[in-house]
């Protein structure tokens, strides 16, 4: 089954639409390749979805250890190369991770789950891969 359907808009501009929920979003090519910058560029997405893939398997960790994550939040710097190829280059994301759980080994294995998403194992091992995390007990 088909995951995603693609429509070039023009102007450098695509609409995804996911086929099981009907959900879209808007690409558009950032201000130093020629863009607008008024969207995500694909780049962007590559990198944010880094960033949300290691929440996502966070939770699930979390969950099962019937913990909650809820009103944790993330930053993340996409880092790209210089002429000739564009490329990612580095992808920086900082955790600020609020939980009541603050065992130790809750957290190291919370770490091992976010650096082992599906999205961090898929990225070419050229791409940096810099992650801290800062845990806030609530």
């Amino acid at each position: 089954m088909q995951t995603a359907k693609i429509d070039y808009q023009g102007e450098l501009r695509c609409q995804l639409q996911h086929l099981a929920s009907g959900e879209t979003i808007i690409t558009d090519a950032p201000v130093d390749n020629m863009g607008k910058g008024a969207a995500f560029s694909p780049t962007d997405l590559l990198s944010s979805s880094l960033a949300a893939c290691m929440f996502t398997i966070m939770g699930i960790y979390a969950r099962q250890s019937d913990t909650s994550l809820d009103g944790s939040t993330c930053r993340m710097t996409k880092i790209m190369t210089p002429t000739p190829r564009r490329m990612v280059k580095e992808i920086h994301v900082l955790f600020t991770i609020k939980t009541t759980n603050t065992d130790a080994v809750f957290l190291e294995n919370l770490k091992k789950a976010a650096l082992n998403c599906p999205v961090a194992l898929s990225l070419h091992p050229d791409i940096k891969q810099v992650v801290a995390f800062d845990f806030e007990q609530v």
